[in-house]
C-alpha cells in the first residue's frame, strides 16, 4: 500500500507533537520511527539536551516524503560534540525530509546549521 502525502504528513504532525518538547524515551520514538540512524540521534541528541524541541515553520509533503523547514530548540545540559554541558539556550535552523511507509518514519535526510549551535555552546559569557 502506498502512503499518500496526507497520511505521511498527518503522521509527521504527531511525531512532532509528541516528541517536541517532551523525553524522548526509546518505546516513544520506537512508535513513530524504524530508521535506526534517527533513532540514534534522537537519542544522542536528548542526552545533551534533555526535551529538546523542534519548531517547524514550513512542512511540505509529496507521496511518502515529507519536508520540514524549522528551528530546534533547547537547553544544553549534558556533553555534546566534545563541550560539556554549558546550561546555555541554544537554537539552530535545520531542514529534515523524512520518508514515510507504514506509519513509520523509515529514512530521514537533514541539514543542520551546526556552526551556529557549536558558536553558541563555545561563546564566553559576557563580563
Amino acid at each position: 500500500m502506498t502512503t499518500t502525502a496526507a497520511e505521511s504528513k498527518q503522521l509527521v504532525g504527531r511525531y512532532l507533537q509528541a516528541l517536541s518538547g517532551q523525553p524522548k524515551t526509546a518505546a516513544l520514538v520506537a512508535q513513530f520511527v524504524e530508521d535506526a540512524a534517527l533513532a540514534r540521534h534522537i537519542r544522542d541528541v536528548e542526552a545533551a539536551f534533555p526535551e529538546y524541541e523542534l519548531v517547524a515553520d514550513d512542512v511540505v509533503a509529496e507521496r511518502d516524503v515529507v519536508a520540514l523547514r524549522g528551528t530546534f530548540r533547547g537547553v544544553h545540559r549534558g556533553p555534546f560534540n566534545g563541550v560539556p554541558a554549558t546550561g546555555r539556550p541554544v537554537s539552530a535552523g535545520l531542514m529534515i525530509f523524512y520518508r514515510v511507509d507504514r506509519e513509520r518514519i523509515v529514512e530521514h535526510w537533514m541539514q543542520f546549521d551546526g556552526a551556529s549551535l557549536m558558536s553558541q555552546l563555545q561563546a564566553r559569557a559576557a563580563v
